[in-house]
């Protein structure tokens, strides 16, 4: 079983007060019938480790400092998540217990549809810990409040039971004050301009939730052999708006090698967006040019990016001003990726995947695919053509959902135009195809709570209906290249007409049909989890792991 990191101090007492989705003053076990250590099997475990040989005695030095910084984000995210985290976990009966709970930061099972695993717990509150447990959605539209709907407010009642909300830096205040200066600490030790900038400017955003001008600075910063995301980014967790941000952080080592083959595609994309197969007002949108693609090893996962399923692959900032001026960065978690691949997606493949079609199941295809999903999120329609706003902002809860998709099958679009160019010459496009297929079972076992999760049932869903895939007697799936391609160029114009138009309804009638698992698809997904397969990867990790 993994260990993680855990340098943050435990909660006081005071805090355990504070608002929390789970019970207080009660016990916690296993829910009967639910053979924990089974549930811990699904996730194999995986040392972050890198080559360090690369970095100057100055960068060497930062690191534990951006751990330290790293770890207090972890620790706000199980706040953001439950609540009073020590509290929680200390009340669990049972070893294996515990450590399953540590993986999905709370008692539900996120790649279960958050089906709870303990007792004396109910159903997951769809705001998690961002808005009072008993708000409902009226009370919250009825709010007269500029700030509610901010990414970086949580909504609480005061003493009268009326709703208004609190900045994250006020909520938080302890503990991103001592983030800011363990960042300004790393500041003084950097040698790169750039990385001085931003983390300078990242230490400041933390203590006021203004992220415009860092979010420039990391787009900018582009030389270091050391790089840091870190504060409230993803909207994944509030699933009752998907309007609040979650704390986490990613530590990265930059693989200079990989790195070099990536750089020549990110000054394509203006052009590639003209080529996009939608109608032209769905194209105005034309990315930053300054965009960059870079590999890394990644060394340490915290907070919301290490709940549940793994990310593998970066695309930040989230901003649409930032991607409009300067477009975004990609990065690649080559060593996490590999993870996935080897100890994932192949045995998956060997299942469901017809033998003849199963030599396409490639690194490098694995490796493009997931590259240009990266890519595709700073492409299409970020802004609505009939004034309701971002897509983000009119599709509300659904976009999450809507935006993987987009996401998703943009990126296999975008291999395969460059592949017509001659941009991409290793392998050929079946090996996309393939492996895109078998992506789509591995994914969607991250279930129906999870946005990739639905994004992928939903693709699923769409393929079958186009005759992208046919399913043999021996439960094989077999990939039609030309229906395949069809499908695409239907997919990728489908989803950004709902970007668009910010068709909330659309979006939301789409995912209630779709964004579930079909009786076939779960059966196929039983036939991968009888075999023992992984549903994700979990981590030993920190300092001591790295060897500093």
């Amino acid at each position: 079983m993994a260990t993680l990191f855990t340098g943050c101090a435990g909660e006081s007492n005071s805090e355990a007060q504070r608002a929390g989705i789970v019970p207080l003053e009660v016990e916690f076990e296993a829910l009967p019938g639910i053979d924990m250590q089974q549930k811990l099997d699904e996730f194999a475990s995986f040392r972050l480790t890198a080559n360090l040989d690369h970095l100057t005695a100055k960068e060497k030095e930062m690191l534990p400092y951006l751990f330290e910084a790293a770890d207090i984000m972890n620790g706000l995210f199980w706040k953001q998540a439950i609540g009073y985290r020590d509290g929680f976990l200390n009340r669990i009966q049972g070893e294996d217990a515990r450590a399953f709970a540590k993986i999905q930061y709370g008692p539900w099972d996120r790649l279960d549809g958050n089906a709870p695993f303990l007792t004396n717990v109910g159903a997951k509150p769809a705001g998690a810990n961002f808005y009072p447990e008993d708000m409902t959605k009226e009370e919250f539209e009825t709010l007269v409040d500029n700030d509610k709907a901010s990414q970086y407010t949580l909504i609480r009642r005061d003493d009268s039971g009326n709703l208004y909300s609190l900045w994250f830096h006020q909520a938080y205040k302890t503990e991103i004050e001592r983030t800011a200066a363990l960042l300004r600490k790393a500041a003084n030790l950097a040698e790169d301009a750039g990385l001085k900038k931003y983390l300078t400017l990242r230490a400041d955003a933390l203590i006021n939730d203004d992220y415009y001008q860092s979010d420039l600075a990391w787009m900018d910063m582009k030389n270091t052999n050391i790089d840091l995301v870190i504060g409230p980014i993803e909207n994944y967790e509030d699933q009752l708006f998907g309007y609040k941000a979650a704390y986490e952080a990613f530590i990265l080592v930059k693989d200079p090698e990989w790195s070099q083959r990536l750089q020549k595609f990110a000054a394509m994309l203006p052009e590639l967006q003209k080529e996009v197969p939608t109608g032209e007002a769905y194209k105005k949108d034309i990315p930053g040019a300054d965009s960059d693609l870079n590999a890394y090893d990644v060394v340490y996962y915290a907070g919301d990016c290490n709940a549940g399923s793994k990310t593998i692959a970066i695309n930040l900032p989230n901003d649409p001003k930032v991607h409009a001026e300067k477009g975004t960065r990609k990065l690649q978690l080559k060593n996490a990726m590999r993870a996935k691949f080897d100890k994932i997606l192949v045995p998956i493949a060997e299942k469901v995947i017809a033998p003849e079609q199963q030599k396409h199941v490639t690194f490098d295809a694995f490796f493009s695919n997931t590259m240009f999903h990266e890519v595709a999120h700073g492409m299409g329609v970020k802004n609505t053509i009939n004034g309701k706003g971002t897509a983000r902002e009119a599709l509300k809860e659904t976009y999450s959902s809507i935006e993987e998709g987009k996401a998703d099958i943009m990126g296999l679009w975008l291999v395969q135009a460059l592949r017509e160019k001659g941009e991409i010459t290793d392998g050929e496009l079946m090996d996309n195809y393939v492996t895109f297929m078998a992506g789509i079972f591995r994914s969607s076992r991250f279930g129906a709570a999870s946005a990739h999760g639905k994004a992928n049932m939903m693709r699923f869903a769409f393929f079958n209906e186009q005759g992208a895939f046919t399913r043999d007697d021996d439960g094989y799936y077999h990939v039609n290249p030309d229906k395949m391609r069809a499908a695409i160029d239907m997919l990728v114009d489908k989803i950004q007409v709902i970007q668009g138009d910010g068709d909330y309804q659309a979006a939301k009638a789409w995912i209630e049909k779709d964004g579930v698992l079909s009786p076939g698809l779960q059966a196929d997904l039983d036939r991968i989890n009888d075999g023992g397969i992984p549903v994700d990867i979990v981590f030993e990790q920190g300092p001591s792991v790295l060897g500093i």
